[in-house]
C-alpha cells in the first residue's frame, strides 16, 4: 500500500508543476487536508485565518463553504500552507466587491450560448457574484440531499468526492451550471494563492515561495536563462519580503 502522505505530496508537486504564476492546464485534486498546523494555544492556522478576516460579501454558511473548498483544492502539506492559511478565501471575498464580480467589465447582453468557443468570450447571463451565491447554495443542497450535511460539515474524503462530482457535471444544479461554478471557484483559488498579497491572498508570499517566483523585484533578468534556483526571496508590491 502506498503511503498516503507521500502520494499527497507528489500530487501537490504535480499540481503546481508548470503553472507559471497563476494558471493550470487541468484541475487536479491532491485530496483535502486534515493535518492542519496547530498553534501553541491549540488553534489551527486555518481557523486563525478565518477569525482575523470578516467577510463582506459571503454569509456565514457561504464563508464556511469557501474556506472548506479552498482548503480541499490546495491543502496544507509538506510543500507549504493551505489555501486558507495563505488567505485565499479573503482574496475571493474581496473580489466580490469589485466591478468584475458584478459583470461591469464584460458585455452582458444576450444571446448566450454555453457551447460557444472560448474565443467568443463569457457566455453566461450570471455575474460572478450570482454564480457564487447560487453555486454554493446548490452545492450545499446537493451534498445535503446525499449526505444529510452541508459541504463544510463533511469529512475530507467526502468533500473531495463532492468537488469531483461538481467538476465533472455529475452533480446537476438547477440554478447555475455546476461546471461553471466549479471552474470559477478553482480559478479564483489559483489566483488568490499566487496574486500579490495586496489583493488579500498569497499570505506570507507562500505561493511565490512555492514556485520560486521573485515577485516585484526591480530586475531579475540575469537569472531568467540560468538553470539554477533564484537565490533571493520574493518581494511584494508593498515591499514585503518572503
Amino acid at each position: 500500500m502506498k503511503d498516503p502522505e507521500s502520494v499527497q505530496t507528489r500530487s501537490r508537486r504535480q499540481l503546481f508543476k508548470g503553472m507559471g504564476a497563476a494558471t493550470l492546464a487541468v484541475a487536479v485534486f491532491p485530496g483535502c487536508d486534515t493535518r492542519q498546523a496547530t498553534t501553541a494555544h491549540g488553534e489551527t492556522a486555518d481557523n486563525r485565518a478565518q477569525r482575523i478576516y470578516e467577510p463582506r460579501f459571503f454569509t456565514g454558511d457561504e464563508w464556511a463553504f469557501v474556506n472548506a473548498a479552498s482548503a480541499c483544492l490546495i491543502p496544507n502539506d509538506a510543500l507549504g500552507p493551505s489555501a486558507v492559511e495563505a488567505g485565499v478565501p479573503e482574496y475571493i471575498d474581496r473580489q466580490m466587491g469589485t466591478p468584475w464580480a458584478t459583470g461591469a467589465l464584460w458585455y452582458m447582453q444576450g444571446p448566450f450560448n454555453a457551447d460557444a468557443p472560448a474565443e467568443l468570450g463569457y457566455q453566461s447571463q450570471l455575474t460572478p457574484q450570482q454564480i457564487y451565491r447560487l453555486g454554493i447554495a446548490a452545492a450545499d443542497g446537493f451534498v445535503q440531499k446525499a449526505q444529510g450535511k452541508t459541504f463544510a460539515q463533511l469529512a475530507a474524503d467526502k468533500q473531495d468526492a463532492a468537488l469531483h462530482a461538481i467538476e465533472s457535471g455529475q452533480a446537476v444544479f438547477e440554478t447555475v451550471p455546476a461546471k461553471l461554478f466549479f471552474s470559477m471557484l478553482l480559478q479564483n483559488v489559483r489566483e488568490g494563492f499566487f496574486a500579490d498579497p495586496v489583493h488579500g491572498g498569497n499570505r506570507g508570499l507562500a505561493g511565490w515561495k512555492l514556485i520560486g517566483f521573485p515577485g516585484a523585484r526591480a530586475d531579475f533578468m540575469d537569472w531568467v536563462e540560468r538553470d539554477v534556483k533564484y537565490p533571493l526571496p520574493p518581494v511584494a508590491l508593498n515591499g514585503q519580503r518572503g
